[in-house]
């Protein structure tokens, strides 16, 4: 399936959503904070999966 992108402002956006009903707004908000949560975590386990990359810690790629 093709991708398609839009070269939207976030200005344009905003005029966007503010045109919707309030109840589609504040579901729109919490899909918006669980996506802004989800990427937050994400950003967080990858610190800590950094220490794997050093090459002293090479025994994890040892195979049994």
């Amino acid at each position: 399936m093709p991708r398609v992108t839009l070269d939207v402002s976030v200005e344009e956006i905003k005029a966007l959503i503010f045109q919707l009903p309030a109840r589609e707004i504040l579901a729109l908000a919490d899909i918006i904070e669980e996506r802004a949560e989800t990427v937050a975590m994400m950003q967080l386990a990858d610190t800590g999966f950094r220490e794997w990359n050093e090459e002293s810690e090479g025994i994890y790629d040892a195979e049994a």
